[in-house]
């Protein structure tokens, strides 16, 4: 069976898959990324987890995959195949494409940023599918952006696009590690949450899934970090609309866990702040935490598909 081998890599730990040309996975497997050996004892994991995957495949399916996908964190050079940085994993330009081409004996391979390629995964089949112009934005310990363009996700002239949590929504507010203040990610991320819930409950253990829990419960106190929180995102969410005119605006991440704790004061926080524009369908992310693995295994396809014939 023709197939191709997956990868997403977080800071934490890595998801990889062989995936079948309809989309379905074949095999799974889960394993520690290891930051703390250092980026080089990081970059050898994942080249030794895609090795095994590559022989899995071969003794399971009969044939060698056929390409791979890779989606990483940080700063990425997708064109020419370069892992520029990565703050959480310390690296700076790992020729990634090169070295896991070389490692699975020449296969094509594809390089993508990781919620980028997250992006595409929902946009094609998962929360965006059938939208011809979506935005995704995860959540987590930052917020970022994909921006889907009839089937494909915008990366910008320099790989940049999407950067949303770094819009500015409260000037002067607190200090964000790009070297701005007030953007988008210090107000409203999952880490932002959490911080700013810890503080008002005085429980230094308290995070963001504890905040929602409060908001559901009726914790006045829980309400008025949660509506701040909503209040910021929907702020940056508007700037995007006017920017972009997406059809559907795509949430995921830790906050999008919340459910309609999140999304119903969302939904009416947006289409209060909107005059001329028109409201996207906004609606939670629905590949989890898979995205970035199926997304790395549509870059595969792709590749293979661009690839002209010898």
């Amino acid at each position: 069976m023709k197939h191709v081998i997956a990868l997403d890599v977080g800071g934490t730990g890595m998801k990889a898959a062989l995936v079948a040309a309809d989309g379905t996975l074949l095999h799974e497997a889960r394993r520690a990324t290891g930051r703390e050996r250092g980026p080089d004892a990081v970059v050898e994991t994942i080249q030794d987890f895609a090795a095994e995957l590559l022989d899995i495949g071969r003794e399971r399916f009969g044939r060698p995959a056929s390409a791979a996908g890779i989606a990483v964190p940080g700063i990425v050079d997708a064109e020419h195949g370069i892992a520029v940085y990565a703050a959480n994993l310390g690296w700076r330009d790992v020729p990634m494409r090169a070295l896991l081409g070389n490692r699975l004996g020449g296969i094509p391979v594809a390089l993508g940023h990781d919620v980028r390629t997250g992006g595409l995964a929902e946009g094609r089949i998962g929360a965006g599918r059938g939208a011809d112009r979506f935005l995704f934005v995860p959540l987590g310990t930052g917020i970022a952006g994909a921006i889907g363009i009839a089937g494909r996700i915008e990366a910008g002239a320099h790989g940049y696009a999407g950067e949303i949590g770094h819009i500015v929504v409260r000037p002067g507010g607190p200090a964000c590690g790009c070297g701005q203040h007030g953007c988008l990610e210090t107000l409203a991320s999952a880490a932002a949450v959490s911080r700013a819930w810890a503080s008002a409950s005085g429980d230094p253990e308290a995070d963001a899934a504890d905040c929602a829990e409060a908001v559901a419960s009726g914790d006045a106190r829980a309400r008025e970090v949660w509506l701040a929180a909503v209040g910021a995102l929907a702020d940056g969410l508007v700037t995007a609309i006017t920017l972009l005119d997406p059809r559907t605006l795509i949430i995921g991440g830790g906050l999008a866990e919340a459910g309609e704790t999140l999304f119903t004061p969302l939904r009416t926080a947006v289409e209060e702040r909107v005059t001329f524009q028109r409201l996207p369908h906004i609606v939670p992310a629905a590949l989890g935490d898979t995205a970035g693995c199926l997304g790395a295994g549509l870059l595969a396809w792709d590749l293979l598909a661009t690839e002209v014939p010898a």
